[in-house]
């Protein structure tokens, strides 16, 4: 795996008239995780935005190295096509990496138009696509939603492997996300 790190220095995010959070600084390198917890609409997802560079910080800076991979509600997939082209198409640009499909329990769905997939379904195809990228990076808002037990534990253990293969995890979750040694940031402690 490409090295990598991330870090967050002095970050503030602006919502309308509203500052969510402030002063927030983190750094994590090779093989760390963070998970990201708060309330809704504490900025959590903002955060997240903030870090792929999809959103502009209102103050501060963002370091990294590495590619970035990024799981949200929208699993980035077309609807209409069958799971398994849609998988393939970005296969196609990301480059013949293993997207976990089988691991991820979707061999069985490959034939099935995204569009008709359960929730869990979709995240399991969402995080399918981004083992595909093979990106260093993972920002993942909201994982576990929408998953079973079993596809819960799934989730968790692939960002573990990512993680022990040297890769970087930051997740935005309201759930519980057992990782050993991932740290943890409360956003409610940079709300100013």
């Amino acid at each position: 795996m490409q090295e990598c790190r991330i870090a967050a220095n002095d970050l503030a995010c602006r919502r309308g008239d509203r500052l969510l959070f402030a002063g927030l600084s983190f750094a994590l390198e090779s093989g760390q995780a963070l998970q990201l917890v708060g309330s809704n609409g504490i900025g959590k997802s903002s955060l997240i935005r903030i870090l792929a560079g999809l959103m502009p910080a209102y103050a501060g800076t963002v370091d990294l190295a590495g590619g970035v991979g990024l799981v949200d509600e929208r699993p980035a997939l077309d609807p209409h096509l069958p799971l398994g082209q849609a998988l393939a198409f970005w296969q196609r640009l990301d480059g013949a990496h293993d997207n976990r499909a089988a691991q991820l329990g979707l061999s069985e769905l490959l034939d099935v138009p995204v569009r008709y997939l359960s929730t869990g379904q979709k995240k399991r195809a969402a995080l399918a696509r981004l083992c595909g990228q093979a990106a260093p990076v993972w920002l993942l808002d909201e994982p576990l939603n929408g998953l079973d037990t079993r596809g819960a534990v799934l989730v968790m253990d692939l960002v573990a492997e990512h993680c022990r293969e040297g890769g970087i995890a930051v997740i935005a979750s309201h759930q519980r996300f057992d990782l050993a040694g991932m740290e943890r940031i409360e956003l409610k402690d940079f709300v100013r």
